[in-house]
């Protein structure tokens, strides 16, 4: 049971998220300009995914699918 809590962690999600959509003022994480253009792939990703699961749940629950 703890292996199975182990892997259902969600910090590092979250983690990731924090880094893609905030500025890293620090230096903590190493920049280039492939790492730039994937964080910004990625953070297009995510919104048009949010965007598309509020929209699912908008017809289940409006429209009675």
């Amino acid at each position: 049971m703890s292996k199975l809590k182990e892997y259902l962690k969600l910090t590092p999600v979250f983690s990731y998220f924090l880094r893609v959509f905030k500025k890293d003022k620090e230096g903590k994480f190493p920049t280039s300009t492939n790492l730039k253009l994937m964080h910004g792939i990625n953070k297009i990703s995510i919104v048009m995914f949010s965007i598309c699961v509020l929209v699912l749940i908008y017809r289940y629950f409006i429209r009675g699918y």
